[in-house]
């Protein structure tokens, strides 16, 4: 019952790349198409490039958009080596410290410096308890998507240069197109019959004499390589980004290896719905039934056995980690002995709090069977220039021009309140300066926008004053809130 699915899976691998990348743009056969500009969308981590460290896992005081942490993304920079060596599966990670310290902007390093081959799963703690599904069940399926198979399969190819292409039409241009393909080598040359498809595939991808192609025996899909350097003397009549190669030696047809990364939650999809790998695209995946995974998980094994797949474990980031309740605490206790685990990095800034299920208080909000399974990274509160670096990074980013001394009058801001309100103000200020046709931000702009938005302190402050105005105000003095505070510890 459960070999065809499996085999529909193997060779959909195909099928689900092509599909995430051979994307054509409307328009893109005519010559005239016009260069399509991507717009990125600016998010709280975009500056982030890396971890940036140095060849020795030394962290730069300023390196791809981190600033500050040094111990703490040079303890990252060691888990990062251990992950690529692949030496750390089944190991967790704990980041702990502030609000505002950097857990994520590490975690977002890490992710791009591990590069889109490795799987990297971001997962908030609180998502669990508004999907569709068991708590155990979402958690399940971010483990998987956190680990991949790299399958490696043989393809058949034929890669030569063109010498002619001849297609031959009906006099009357009612019958199918026929033709004839002429390739060589340095060593052979043959000609190829052709269909009505194969003629289509050439003419969608403009080629002509001259250039050195491939083409997948088995899907008969043609990738042009570039111009042969026997053509160089063309040169002024081809465009400036025109690529020339070697014409190719040997053979006509080689055999060539193909290597398909996907993951685990994907091949768990593709092989629990009737529809294939279009249940990827249709967003409901729900439940898979345990018996499925355990069937995928031996034939997996199967196929490292043969040499024809590895697995690549990848990380999976659990933010907000002490949102988590008893039971998922025990499922990661299980979850992360198993053969199949990714490394499991969680985010905490709680300090000692109730783990949530139960009246009981721990670390971070963790019971402490599972502490004792992680190695613990701390990052430590920001300095005043480290805080200045941020906003000048952010202001480069957001593409705001930012006067020194409104940048000084930020960071006092940033110091005394948080490094997110006063990031959150960069682009309130920038506003404020184009209403009155300013190039620049000012001390003028920055100091409008305080008085406009409170933070957290002023807000506090606002309450207390006019408590009575508001509905259901719970609001003590220090005194009773201190005696409140220790009823509840003693409880």
């Amino acid at each position: 019952m459960f070999s065809q699915p499996v085999a529909i899976s193997h060779a959909s691998v195909r099928v689900l790349q092509a599909a995430s990348i051979s994307t054509t743009v409307p328009g893109s056969g005519n010559a005239d198409a016009k260069e399509l500009t991507r717009m990125e969308r600016i998010g709280a981590h975009s500056h982030i490039r890396g971890l940036g460290l140095d060849d020795a896992l030394e962290a730069r005081a300023t390196s791809q958009g981190m600033v500050g942490q040094l111990q703490a993304r040079k303890a990252a920079g060691v888990i990062l080596e251990m992950i690529k060596d692949g030496q750390i599966a089944g190991r967790a990670i704990l980041m702990a410290g502030a609000p505002g310290t950097g857990k994520t902007a590490i975690a977002m390093g890490m992710a791009q410096a591990l590069g889109t081959d490795v799987p990297f799963t971001m997962l908030a703690a609180s998502e669990i308890f508004s999907l569709e599904m068991s708590k155990t069940e979402a958690l399940t399926q971010a483990f998987r998507k956190s680990i991949g198979v790299r399958i490696k399969e043989e393809t058949e190819l034929i890669e030569g240069e063109v010498v002619e292409v001849q297609v031959d039409r009906s006099a009357t241009g009612a019958g199918a197109k026929t033709g004839k393909l002429t390739l060589k080598t340095t060593d052979m040359e043959t000609i190829y019959d052709l269909g009505q498809k194969m003629i289509e595939a050439l003419n969608k991808e403009k080629v002509s004499a001259g250039d050195v192609i491939t083409i997948d025996k088995a899907s008969g899909k043609i990738s042009k390589l570039g111009r042969s350097f026997s053509r160089a003397k063309d040169y002024d009549a081809m465009g400036s980004d025109t690529r020339f190669v070697q014409c190719p030696e040997g053979e006509l047809q080689k055999r060539k290896e193909m290597v398909h990364t996907v993951t685990l939650h994907e091949i768990d999809v593709i092989n629990s719905r009737t529809q294939g790998f279009l249940a990827l695209f249709s967003g409901d995946t729900g439940e898979i039934k345990s018996e499925v995974r355990d069937q995928i998980n031996s034939k997996v094994a199967e196929w490292r056995e043969e040499g024809k797949a590895d697995i690549v474990p990848g990380v999976l980031f659990i933010d907000e980690v002490h949102m988590l309740d008893i039971e998922c605490f025990s499922f990661l206790n299980r979850a992360l002995e198993d053969d199949m685990s990714p490394v499991v990095i969680m985010a905490s800034n709680r300090g000692i709090t109730r783990i949530r299920g139960t009246n009981y208080t721990s670390p971070h909000g963790l019971p402490i069977d599972l502490l004792d399974r992680l190695l613990i990274i701390s990052t430590s509160p920001y300095t005043e220039k480290e805080v200045k670096h941020i906003l000048s990074i952010r202001c480069e980013e957001e593409d705001v021009d930012m006067t020194e001394d409104a940048k000084d009058i930020l960071t006092k801001i940033g110091m005394e309140t948080s490094l997110r309100y006063s990031i959150h103000l960069i682009t309130a200020a920038s506003l404020v300066a184009t209403k009155r046709k300013a190039t620049e931000v000012d001390v003028q702009d920055i100091k409008r926008v305080y008085s406009l938005f409170l933070d957290e302190k002023r807000s506090v402050q606002y309450l207390k004053e006019f408590q009575q105005q508001f509905m259901f105000n719970d609001f003590t003095d220090e005194s009773e809130k201190a005696a409140a505070d220790a009823s509840a510890m003693d409880l």
